[in-house]
């Protein structure tokens, strides 16, 4: 564990406490947590205040595309395993949430903090991570975010020289090259269903050959590295070879690929696979994702998928045909305004589930299901839909701003 460092300044506590006022404040005016504007004020006061809130911790970085609110939430549970934690467990993941977070862990031994991945390098500048975990990389808010092998270049020239343990996706072309700059890597076997994004070798831009074991460059010769951690159907294998089974409350491929990694970064700090692995069924939602909530004398399973990659795992852990589907997409500030992603995902796969269609950008999607040739109907609220739809359980996917939406609807 890092040494606990010197007391606040005076200047650092004034910003923390001005930080929780106006925290308060927004949460009062009905604004949501105010975790980023309650950062921002204190990062404004002193703007190394993020670096002397992780001082005494030993922190654990996680970044991706998808699944990194997801994994934080499981590393966090498998740490406490071996003492407090903090942890920005509602997803406020650039340096001001991360601010606000950490604020509140002046008892904790750990730090497990979800990064944006435009952010990752500069946290990792200022709060000295111990481990860092990369899950993957895809295109996402196409209006304002990198190209995916630009974003990957951005975190290879960051994490050079790094003192951190990298734990990352060997899977992922795209992360594997990112994180080779490092010095001490330590390589999950955990999938990559959506390859759209790394057909290209990010070294020298040759055809990367996809051979059922992997990667490789005919070019180059970058190649998917040995893995030391491999999640092998249900249960993931450590480095010594032995098999211990993952139990998840949360549905999906993805999640056990989240908790293989999981369980490799609660290894570096001495946490054993079985009690890692065990205290990760306790998480049954992360921020109402996979939460069944009753709307209209219905049971509705709130699903998130913001982007091509997400949507793909997601149609794999919903309920086979017929049961019902409600579609939400919107554009707004935090989606990304650029909906042209739409035409990227594979939406035969919903071919003889009912489904019905809302959201801001609700006409934008029926256009691309008509393409798709499947049957919609489109409406203009949450509660028209479900009368629309046949009996049953109804599985709601919606991107990020419209899942908020649909939540606060439901009110969960």
């Amino acid at each position: 564990m890092t040494e606990s460092t010197e007391p606040l300044s005076p200047r650092a506590r004034l910003a923390v406490t001005a930080g929780k006022a106006a925290a308060a404040v927004s949460r009062a005016a009905g604004r949501g947590s105010g975790s980023v504007i309650g950062g921002r004020v204190a990062l404004k006061l002193d703007p190394d205040l993020l670096a002397r809130l992780a001082g005494h911790l030993d922190v654990v970085l996680v970044s991706a595309t998808n699944g990194k609110t997801t994994t934080t939430r499981l590393i966090a549970e498998a740490l406490r395993a071996g003492g407090p934690v903090v942890s920005n467990a509602l997803g406020a993941n650039m340096p001001a949430g991360i601010t606000s977070a950490l604020a509140g862990g002046s008892d904790a031994r750990y730090g497990v903090i979800e990064v944006d991945e435009k952010y990752l390098a500069g946290v990792a500048r200022d709060v000295e991570p111990k481990v860092i975990a990369l899950l993957n990389l895809s295109r996402d808010q196409l209006d304002r975010a990198a190209e995916t092998r630009m974003l990957a270049e951005h975190w290879r020239t960051g994490l050079e020289g790094s003192k951190a343990t990298i734990v990352a996706n060997c899977d992922d072309p795209l992360v594997v090259w990112a994180a080779s700059s490092s010095a001490h890597v330590v390589w999950v076997a955990a999938g990559q269903e959506w390859k759209d994004d790394a057909w290209s070798c990010p070294a020298c831009g040759g055809v990367l050959q996809r051979p059922d074991d992997g990667f490789v460059c005919g070019e180059c010769g970058f190649a998917r590295p040995q893995p030391t951690w491999v999640l092998s159907g249900d249960h993931v294998l450590d480095p010594h070879g032995s098999a211990w089974p993952i139990h998840l409350q949360l549905p999906g491929r993805a999640n056990k690929a989240n908790a293989a990694s999981s369980a490799a970064v609660a290894a570096v700090f001495g946490i054993a696979p079985q009690v890692a692995l065990e205290r990760m069924y306790s998480v049954a939602a992360v921020a109402g994702r996979y939460d069944v909530v009753t709307y209209q004398n219905r049971e509705l399973r709130l699903l998130l998928a913001k982007n091509p990659a997400g949507w793909l795992e997601t149609f794999s852990l919903i309920d086979p045909p017929p049961t019902p589907v409600v579609l939400s997409v919107n554009a707004r500030g935090a989606d990304g305004t650029d909906t042209s992603w739409l035409w990227d995902v594979d939406y035969t796969r919903l071919a003889g589930h009912p489904i019905a269609v809302i959201g801001d950008r609700r006409l934008d999607l029926a256009v691309r299901l008509e393409v798709a040739g499947l049957e919609f109907t489109v409406h203009d609220t949450l509660q028209q839909a479900i009368g629309a739809l046949p009996p049953g359980r109804i599985e709601l996917i919606a991107n990020y701003t419209a899942f908020q939406d649909v939540r606060r609807v439901v009110g969960n």
